[in-house]
């Protein structure tokens, strides 16, 4: 539905301290009913090399900034976080598509990120080198300590556009670095709030910039000389151009997932069904972690599918805005379009649908199938969507290699009663992280977090990433 109206709030860009009109815009509209959300504007290629310029100039003041400082300011940012919920909750059901309750959640996580980023702020420290462990350091003292690197460019994606930036914000400037964000459109109401806030909790200007645009702009931001490192949350395709448009500069990319969770014989299955239809449905799916196949010993899969199915069913797909709802649109037609015709040629193929597979325009609602193959799109690609595949299993050497039977290695979960298992799994599973009782989609944002194989390399979590964000200087004393 295309409604008129006489005005909508602009996004600006935010570069050294200001907020800057662009040279032209983009229209969004809401994905739920189709309504205009918000005018966003185009940064031009001279302001995104003001906003590197500004950023570079603060940095050289930032970086002597005490660390008790920087901390203090991170933990105001995390407080008015808090109190500006409803805002940050409203703007992401409008213009991402996200339910009360996920927009909820993911303010809640992003101030435990902002606020662990303030605790780690006063926590970088470094390590004493034993220098006499070869000859030629005998008499000599070495340390080794962590220093700013510079500036950070920052891309977020649609999906979780406040917790994903506050990742990139809160590390960058408690390691001493600035930082330029270029958040999706579909996210750019989040990042203004986001600046807004920094700018009342006292980061000083060209801190923290925003530039907003498409390609052009993220190629600009990206291979612009005086960035130091780019950290970069999407696609394995994207990921790829930057890097090789990066050259020798440093890269944090956390890319795409196909995510597997094993239910063995001895797990408590009917908790397994509970948290899976959370970790396979919420976010509509729209998760490089979200649970996309589920491993389930023979034994129980019957048992196991039924509860599932159940659980899926009792879902509420709708507005995003009804504090009931629990699944909301996908963001745009064409994913709907490409999720569903993936269901079709699966079913199409013999999988069997046991719910789901139901459209209305963006909404998608949850589906659970079995009778997959691994050629099909639902099982070897990334869906990102609320789609998940039962997979039956006889022994748990099998069940392992097929969750690693993927190019991508994100996050992956076991259920089981068994120590011995569950430390196999974590020693065989090729992923990032393995969740023990968990499924893929679990995560507390101060742990280390990032892929292997094609889902990137880098970690998140504030302490890690302040380390990634940082350079790691040795110094040798000698004696005269």
């Amino acid at each position: 539905m295309t409604v008129e109206v006489d005005t909508l709030p602009r996004i600006l860009s935010l570069i050294d301290g200001a907020w800057v009109d662009g040279g032209g815009s983009q229209r969004l509209h809401s994905p739920y009913d189709g309504r205009p959300a918000v005018d966003v504007v185009e940064s031009t290629l001279d302001q995104v090399d003001r906003a590197v310029a500004g950023a570079r100039r603060a940095f050289e003041s930032w970086r002597r900034t005490p660390a008790y400082e920087r901390a203090k300011i991170l933990a105001a940012t995390a407080r008015l976080m808090g109190e500006r919920e409803a805002q940050f909750v409203d703007v992401m059901c409008r213009d991402t598509g996200k339910t009360v309750r996920d927009g909820r959640a993911e303010v809640a996580r992003t101030v435990s990120t902002m606020e662990v980023s303030a605790e780690e702020a006063k926590r970088i420290g470094g390590e004493v080198v034993p220098m006499e462990q070869v000859l030629a350091g005998l008499g000599k003292t070495g340390f080794a300590v962590y220093e700013p690197m510079g500036v950070v460019a920052g891309i977020a994606p649609f999906n979780a556009p406040l917790n994903l930036a506050a990742h990139k914000l809160g590390p960058a400037l408690a390691a001493g670095d600035a930082l330029v964000l270029k958040p999706h459109p579909q996210g750019s109401s989040v990042a203004a709030l986001l600046g807004e806030i920094a700018l009342e909790a006292g980061v000083p200007p060209g801190v923290f910039n925003i530039v907003h645009g498409g390609v052009e702009v993220g190629n600009a931001l990206t291979t612009h000389p005086d960035v130091a490192l780019i950290n970069f949350t999407g696609s394995g395709r994207v990921a790829e151009q930057i890097v090789r448009n990066a050259g020798l500069k440093r890269t944090m990319l956390e890319l795409g997932g196909n995510a597997p969770t094993i239910v063995h014989s001895d797990a408590n299955w009917e908790r397994a069904a509970e948290l899976l239809v959370g970790a396979a449905f919420g976010l509509s799916g729209q998760s490089c972690v979200s649970t996309q196949r589920i491993y389930v010993h023979a034994s129980i899969e019957e048992r196991f599918t039924a509860a599932l199915v159940e659980r899926a069913r009792a879902l509420r797909v709708g507005d995003p805005r009804d504090p009931e709802t629990n699944v909301g649109p996908l963001n745009t037609l064409p994913a709907a379009d490409r999720i569903c015709a993936w269901i079709d040629d699966a079913v199409a193929a013999g999988a069997r649908l046991h719910c789901g597979g139901r459209r209305d325009g963006v909404l998608v609602w949850p589906t659970v199938l079995s009778g997959v193959s691994p050629a099909m799109k639902v099982v070897c690609d990334e869906v990102f969507g609320p789609v998940v595949s039962v997979i039956p299993y006889e022994e748990i050497g099998e069940a392992l290699r097929a969750a690693n039977a993927t190019p991508w290695g994100l996050k992956a979960g076991i259920f089981t009663e068994s120590l011995t298992l569950a430390m196999r799994a974590a020693r065989e599973l090729e992923y990032g992280t393995v969740n023990i009782n968990a499924p893929s989609r679990s995560r507390t944002d101060h742990e280390p977090s990032g892929g292997v194989k094609a889902s990137g390399w880098g970690r998140e979590g504030p302490r890690y990433a302040i380390r990634e964000m940082s350079n790691l200087k040795m110094v040798s004393v000698h004696p005269l």
